[in-house]
């Protein structure tokens, strides 16, 4: 079952969280920490027009329902935007791997999250394994798909 994206939850979470454009990440770190038995998740974005290629993107997910806090500064709208999960981590885990990546890391942002080596090749970019190579091949037939002309 695919989890459908709730409209009116994400437009609360972004208020809420105080959401800011380029920053889906942390937006969803923030937003999970808010409800109880949420995740965070780390995928792909797909939507027609351009950049017309997959984006990876961050939301949050309880139970059946996609909350993206990051929604309002997609201007699109959400019959337009299709998720595909990469990456799904409890708060319990997101939290152990940025204290694990602050200490190890200093210098580096924590988030995103990719797991653990070794990684593949999708696209351009070499991230995340498997399972982000699967997610980013899903998005980019979807881009595909809603880009023929």
């Amino acid at each position: 079952m695919s989890k459908v994206l709730d409209e009116a939850a994400s437009l609360e979470m972004s208020e809420r969280v105080k959401s800011y454009y380029n920053n889906c990440f942390h937006n969803a770190r923030k937003a999970v920490l808010l409800i109880k038995g949420a995740n965070y998740v780390q995928g792909f974005l797909a939507f027609p027009g351009a950049p017309f290629k997959p984006v990876e993107h961050s939301w949050i997910e309880v139970e059946d329902k996609i909350i993206d806090p990051t929604l309002p500064q997609l201007k699109k709208s959400a019959s337009e935007l299709y998720y595909f999960a990469a990456h799904r981590l409890s708060v319990k885990q997101l939290n152990a791997i940025i204290a694990e990546s602050e200490e190890d890391y200093p210098e580096d942002d924590p988030l995103p999250v990719y797991g653990e080596p070794p990684y593949e090749y999708y696209g351009e970019l070499m991230l995340g394994g498997s399972n982000y190579k699967t997610a980013w091949e899903e998005a980019a037939a979807k881009c595909r798909e809603l880009n023929r002309s």
